[in-house]
């Protein structure tokens, strides 16, 4: 697979998190206390897939390179997110466990990009 190709894909795959991530956001019951993690989930889940967009359309390495390092970032903290919704069972683990998987996978991927981003730049 080329570069191009796995853009792509990554693109369409942080975007159908995101959508699990607004699913996972609804379903969590009304509270004040549910409120602030179903904000602060939705709001790092969402950004992988917007902040990836923009890194493919970036205007220099610099720009790509920042970009994909709020990339990590946003998934870190989704995962975060997402072991606090487990670990206080909000949601049934059926529910949780593949979206905290897919989380990791793309953490990982993001965490692998950067890595490799740095090592050409030098």
């Amino acid at each position: 697979m080329n570069n191009k190709e796995f853009s792509q894909k990554l693109e369409t795959r942080t975007k159908e998190f995101a959508k699990s991530i607004i699913k996972l956001s609804a379903s969590l019951e009304k509270s004040s206390e549910n409120n602030v993690i179903k904000n602060q989930v939705t709001k790092s889940g969402t950004s992988i897939g917007a902040n990836y967009r923009e890194a493919n359309r970036s205007r220099s390495r610099a720009d790509f390179t920042n970009k994909i390092k709020i990339c990590e970032s946003e998934a870190n903290e989704t995962v975060y997110w997402l072991e606090i919704i487990s670990e206080m069972n909000l949601v049934k683990l059926e529910i949780i466990r593949p979206i905290l998987m897919e989380a990791r996978e793309i953490l990982a991927i993001f965490t692998t990009i950067s890595k490799n981003v740095k090592l050409k730049a030098f």
